[in-house]
């Protein structure tokens, strides 16, 4: 019983720090990454489609970005989706491939970035701590329901404290990373 909590808990914290990894590579650095569009919501047909479903994303060089639809119908509607968006990018296209030239990053620019990263870091502790409240709940559920002893709650909830203290420490670091990334001349 003990075990299926605890393994229910640490599967949910592993997930906490994959969307936050997943939410980070989003946030574009110097550098070109078909992360930054790849989720773009692109109206097409009536419907709204993420843009990895509509075009082949690289990155040939370190600075550019191409997009290459499979329907070229669909080139005015991606290049209006990535204008709208919050990248700051203005693409350029010849009717059937996408360029988008990454600019380098100012440092006021940067520094906003680091700070976007920050927020999401906490916001995943957050999650993180939530995660724990819910897992001692069960726990001390259980102690009450006479399932587990007293002695079996304390271990287990230093476990659950142990758990915690790990993820948090690997949401620092991914954090951590970003962060430099970001700040990389």
């Amino acid at each position: 019983m003990v075990k299926d909590v605890l393994r229910d808990v640490e599967a949910r914290m592993k997930k906490t720090v994959e969307v936050l990894r997943h939410t980070l590579a989003t946030i574009r650095t110097g550098r070109a990454s078909p992360a930054l569009v790849e989720h773009l919501h692109v109206e097409y047909y009536g419907s709204e489609m993420p843009l990895n479903q509509l075009a082949n994303i690289s990155a040939p060089e370190p600075r550019l970005l191409t997009i290459q639809p499979w329907d070229m119908g669909a080139v005015k509607a991606i290049e209006k989706a990535i204008q709208q968006s919050d990248l700051g990018i203005n693409p350029s296209s010849d009717g059937r491939v996408i360029r988008l030239a990454i600019p380098p990053l100012t440092q006021e620019r940067r520094k906003e970035l680091v700070k976007m990263v920050k927020a999401r870091v906490e916001e995943s502790k957050v999650a993180l701590r939530n995660v724990r409240r819910e897992g001692q709940d069960q726990l001390k559920k259980l102690e009450s329901e006479k399932q587990i002893s007293e002695d079996e709650l304390k271990r287990a909830l230093d476990k659950l404290q142990e758990l915690t203290e790990r993820y948090q420490k690997e949401l620092d670091a991914t954090g951590a990373t970003k962060e430099a990334e970001i700040m990389e001349v």
